[in-house]
């Protein structure tokens, strides 16, 4: 079957293998898994759009900014089974052990969660809820875009960590399945529609909330790209929990940057 992101078989991978929604995977050759990569910014929207509608409708509620918080920042871990919180804990344990990246690797694949995965998921969680509500008390149409352009930049984040140069840390695994299945000028072509489609999201809340969202983007890119790059300096590649750990990075990073200034 030729390659083509927007067919089937990648949408079926993304959203199979990035969200809880029922859709089964057909197939888990390497053309499914680099065209699933090339789509997982549409999975990231649909996970955005449900958590940026909860949002909505618990202010419409009388909710408040801070319930209304809490049900956007929730609906993304829903959706996923808390698979990139996960990984992000996971990540933060073996980036903490001092160990060997062997050892490091083996620290990761444990079920149980450390002292760093569990100070970096509650600081995280704490600055994505600080965030969504700071923008939902000054208007519900920023928190909601927000959210919106977090569940897509953060899926887009992995597509750009796929892509051909990094290696995986594992022979096994979804990370391996998927790392270096993305050529870097389609992963890069995916990355500018993301960001002229987030731009335009923000022009329609005026220019502002333009450059504020173009740079909340560009700034969440640089963060899990700099993390990336030191996961594969420090395991030797990357694996399933570093994909989750980038992602959370750049949906957390989006937020905070666009409730500044």
């Amino acid at each position: 079957m030729p390659e083509n992101p927007t067919g089937a078989p990648g949408l079926r991978f993304a959203f199979g293998t990035l969200t809880v929604l029922p859709v089964r995977v057909t197939r888990w050759d390497r053309d499914a898994a680099r065209a699933g990569m090339l789509c997982a910014p549409l999975a990231g929207l649909v996970v955005g759009g449900c958590a940026a509608g909860v949002g909505v409708l618990a202010l419409v509620l009388g909710a408040g900014p801070l319930l209304a918080a809490v049900g956007s920042a929730a609906v993304p871990a829903v959706l996923t089974r808390g698979l990139h919180l996960d990984g992000l804990a996971d990540t933060a344990d073996g980036l903490g052990s001092g160990r060997p990246a062997e050892d490091a690797l083996r620290i990761m694949k444990q079920s149980d969660i450390g002292p760093f995965g569990v100070l970096t998921l509650v600081f995280v969680v704490l600055a994505q809820v600080a965030a969504l509500a700071a923008l939902y008390d000054g208007s519900w149409a920023r928190g909601a875009l927000a959210a919106v352009v977090a569940g897509a930049v953060s899926r887009l984040a992995l597509t750009l960590a796929a892509r051909t140069g990094v290696p995986p840390a594992r022979p096994e695994g979804l990370g391996a399945a998927v790392a270096g299945a993305v050529p870097l000028s389609r992963a890069l072509a995916v990355a500018a529609g993301v960001l002229v489609a987030a731009g335009a999201g923000g022009a329609l809340l005026g220019p502002g909330v333009l450059l504020r969202t173009v740079l909340a983007v560009l700034v969440a890119l640089v963060a899990a790209e700099l993390l990336l790059r030191h996961c594969v300096r420090r395991f030797g590649g990357v694996t399933g929990d570093v994909f989750g750990a980038v992602a959370e990075t750049a949906g957390t990073v989006v937020l905070v940057v666009a409730v500044l200034g």
